[in-house]
């Protein structure tokens, strides 16, 4: 069965190869205060291990949750293979939302 990982190769620009990048929530805050960063990180990295690049942050407990995301490297980096985790989908969907919502 062939291989389907990504590997990002910064020479070329894109993936292949040997790992899956990911962007994903590192958590970061204190004990019951949790806050996250939406980072984009080696699938094989801890949750709140290393991250190649930061790309916006979320936290939940404010009402509505904050949301800032750096749209242009987040779709730059799919488009080079990238796969987002269910959460982070969630929350760009939900990002998406409330910037169309604030431009009507």
């Amino acid at each position: 069965m062939p291989d389907t990982r990504l590997n990002y190769s910064p020479q070329t620009g894109i993936c292949v190869g040997e790992f899956v990048l990911k962007i994903r929530l590192k958590r970061v805050g204190g004990k019951k205060q949790p806050s996250y960063r939406i980072v984009l990180a080696d699938s094989r990295a801890a949750r709140d291990g290393a991250f190649i690049e930061q790309l916006g942050l979320y936290d939940p407990k404010t009402d509505p949750p904050t949301i800032v995301i750096d749209n242009e490297k987040t779709q730059q980096w799919i488009a080079k293979g990238a796969q987002t985790s269910d959460s982070v989908s969630r929350i760009i969907n939900m990002h998406e939302n409330q910037t169309n919502t604030e431009k009507s």
